[in-house]
């Protein structure tokens, strides 16, 4: 008889699945003179105060916009629990609202699920490579498989001979980089 003493191979790794993006409030049909319709524009246009050529609805951070009467409840989801920025978009919602005509504008902050680089737009990180900072690539690692990077794409030459400078830039959502090919330092959003 013979006995093995072979003992089992453990699960070398496991790849989850990317939890799925929670849905943005939708979209409401922009029918002339809705106030819903005009509530949301007028929220989606507000911009990021340490990105100015960002809107908050570029950066995903603008969850959704309820109308009641005269009354707006927008939510936003900051990019992190300590953003600095959080209270200047407060601030610039309900002066954009009130200015739209809405008598009463109440910003609410929601923390879960944490905002993720998966949720800003298309359209938003191609403002941020025009405005000279390069954007997120791939897929925030929520959950997930941890993503390696193999480099950044510099804005303004579009070379990958590229470097780490500082981990932090000139926000905390941002990285120093320094371009080896036409020696300029550019900021990178970071993934997360």
């Amino acid at each position: 008889m013979t006995v093995s003493t072979a003992t089992p191979v453990p699960e070398l790794s496991r790849v989850r699945e990317h939890p799925p993006v929670p849905e943005q409030s939708p979209v409401p049909e922009l029918v002339e003179g809705s106030s819903l319709g005009l509530a949301r524009r007028v929220a989606a246009s507000v911009t990021d105060p340490e990105v100015p050529v960002l809107t908050i609805e570029d950066l995903g951070i603008l969850r959704s916009v309820d109308v009641d009467g005269d009354r707006v409840v927008v939510t936003i989801t900051p990019t992190y629990s300590g953003c600095p920025a959080v209270d200047t978009i407060r601030d610039d919602l309900v002066l954009a609202l009130s200015a739209a005509g809405f008598a009463q504008v109440d910003v609410r902050l929601t923390l879960a699920p944490a905002w993720t680089t998966d949720w800003m737009s298309d359209a938003g990180k191609r403002k941020l490579e025009e405005f000279g900072i390069a954007p997120p690539t791939g897929r925030a690692a929520v959950g997930g498989p941890i993503p390696v990077r193999l480099s950044v794409r510099c804005p303004r030459c579009g070379s990958l001979d590229t470097r780490e400078l500082a981990r932090f830039g000139s926000t905390s959502c941002k990285a120093l980089y320094e371009c080896r090919a036409c020696l300029e330092p550019f900021d990178h959003f970071k993934a997360h």
